[in-house]
């Protein structure tokens, strides 16, 4: 991979460690209640970012297995991924968490979660559903004579996927897919019905405690949006690369 095409990563990372390193002093220098809870508002950021980029990358890879899923030649697979996708789509993302926290220890018993293992697998599995959705339509509209070209230079069906159908529909998939990696970072703000502390979470406790919501409810809102700012400034430098 080049270094033009890692430089978004690069940026992300960067971006993220600026943002971190700044938001503390300058959290401090705002008046009460911001300050004395600078630390808080801080650790929930972190617990967000944390929690959106393990659920993305999971539901990553779940929407490209529901995808390819729905491709096999096998009906029941192809039954099942439609159910799967129908289910999560058709339930709110909130009981889809409560769900995971309350229900599934009750079903499956090996299965102990916590706050951010029961989010973190509700988040991704929500999201998965509709990246697949994102996949299908970028597998779809990658040309099936490339694939005939593939399998007659004597590719294998794997390597024709890995080496000519997937980085094209990865392509046009982007720009969806980073749309609902922003959407995930706003939707974890949901975790805290359960009790997980993130951003929001930490926000509502301040305003509880404080009496002053109009500041503290401000102050979360505009570290969501510098967060959101950062992934979407990321994801037009990686378009930009791909042209």
């Amino acid at each position: 991979m080049s270094l033009k095409k890692i430089f978004p990563l690069l940026g992300a990372g960067a971006l993220l460690f600026a943002f971190f390193l700044g938001i503390g002093p300058i959290l401090n220098l705002l008046p009460e209640p911001i300050s004395p809870n600078a630390n808080l508002l801080r650790d929930g950021a972190i617990a967000t970012v944390k929690l959106t980029a393990i659920s993305g990358f999971l539901g990553f890879f779940i929407g490209l297995a529901l995808a390819l899923l729905h491709r096999a030649d096998y009906r029941i697979l192809r039954l099942f991924s439609n159910a799967v996708v129908s289910a999560v789509r058709g339930t709110p993302l909130l009981v889809q968490i409560l769900f995971c926290y309350f229900a599934l220890p009750v079903l499956l018993p090996f299965m102990t979660l916590n706050e951010f293992s029961a989010a973190a697998f509700a988040l991704a599995l929500n999201t998965g559903a509709y990246n697949s959705e994102v996949f299908r339509a970028g597998l779809n509209s990658v040309h099936k004579g490339q694939l005939e070209a593939s399998r007659s230079l004597g590719l294998g069906r794997i390597q024709s996927f890995v080496f000519v159908l997937f980085p094209q529909a990865l392509r046009f998939s982007l720009p969806p897919l980073m749309n609902n990696l922003i959407s995930l970072l706003k939707d974890s703000s949901l975790a805290s019905s359960i009790g997980m502390l993130e951003l929001a979470l930490a926000g509502s406790r301040i305003s509880s405690e404080s009496f002053k919501p109009v500041p503290v409810l401000t102050t979360v809102a505009v570290l969501y949006f510098a967060l959101t700012s950062i992934m979407t400034l990321c994801a037009h430098w990686y378009e930009r690369t791909q042209k």
